[in-house]
């Protein structure tokens, strides 16, 4: 599966009864109804720990991007209609900054590396609380509620699995939490969010900006109120869009394809 592609519904199932393994590209399996695949007696892996290095940086350079106003820095500079530069068009300070991660897993875990290099104050509210030796490893800080890492972050970046616990986790009421001189960033999955929530929050300036790389649908309808709004960074779900990890994923998929033929143990499988 690639891009959530071909969809695994009883239809396709019945209507291929030698299917042995599902090799789904990435780390989410909220695509996949795994007590059905099961109940045809089909296995199911995945890529869980190749994505997080690009899947990290990618964080930090959404971060970077929307405090700094990269998009809308370029299009002033490379607009035909740009006769001068204005000395009042200011971003925000990372460094020293306090940033919240929100579900401090493999993924989580490298933002905090990469924002330490940054001097930032890091927040995290995760399911368990980390090692100490972790935390100070980063210099983090366990918020066991997410309320108080919402009030206390200059950025909130999502970093957790979609569930049923996390889906639309940042609502109207969290977003109200946050700064108004905060932004929001999702590495995770769209629907972690309430984009609705989100566009009011963001029109109403409740909170400073949003740099998403996941949305729901992907892509957006053409349309969407966010695709309108300046305060805003989207990119393509592209967290592990680099060449080397792409071609590492096909790699892996292709070996947990031939484990499941060879009927032996899947690297990766998801249990």
């Amino acid at each position: 599966m690639w891009y959530h592609q071909p969809a695994i519904n009883e239809e396709l199932l019945q209507s291929l009864p030698n299917l042995k393994v599902v090799a789904s590209s990435g780390v989410g399996i909220d695509h996949l109804d795994l007590k059905l695949l099961s109940s045809y007696g089909v296995k199911v892996a995945n890529n869980p720990f190749v994505v997080t290095t690009d899947t990290a940086d990618l964080g930090m350079a959404l971060m970077l991007a929307s405090s700094r106003r990269l998009v809308e820095g370029h299009e002033m500079a490379v607009s035909p209609d740009t006769e001068y530069f204005p000395a009042d068009w200011l971003g925000v300070e990372v460094s020293g900054a306090t940033l919240g991660i929100v579900g401090m897993g493999a993924i989580g875990y490298k933002v905090a590396e990469r924002a330490k290099a940054f001097e930032m104050k890091i927040l995290y509210h995760n399911r368990n609380q980390r090692k100490k030796e972790e935390e100070s490893a980063v210099g983090a800080v366990y918020c066991k509620k997410i309320d108080d890492l919402l009030q206390q972050s200059d950025f909130v970046l999502l970093a957790v699995n979609l569930t049923p616990q996390t889906h639309k986790l940042i609502g109207k009421r969290e977003l109200e939490l946050m700064k108004p001189t905060a932004t929001l960033i999702n590495i995770s999955r769209g629907l972690v969010v309430d984009q609705d929530a989100l566009v009011e929050a963001l029109q109403n300036k409740v909170i400073k900006a949003a740099a998403l790389d996941v949305t729901y649908p992907e892509p957006l309808p053409r349309d969407h109120p966010l695709l309108k709004l300046k305060n805003v960074i989207i990119t393509p779900h592209i967290g592990s869009a680099t060449k080397k990890t792409r071609w590492i994923m096909m790699e892996e998929m292709a070996e947990s394809i031939e484990a499941g033929l060879a009927g032996l143990p899947i690297p990766r499988e998801v249990l």
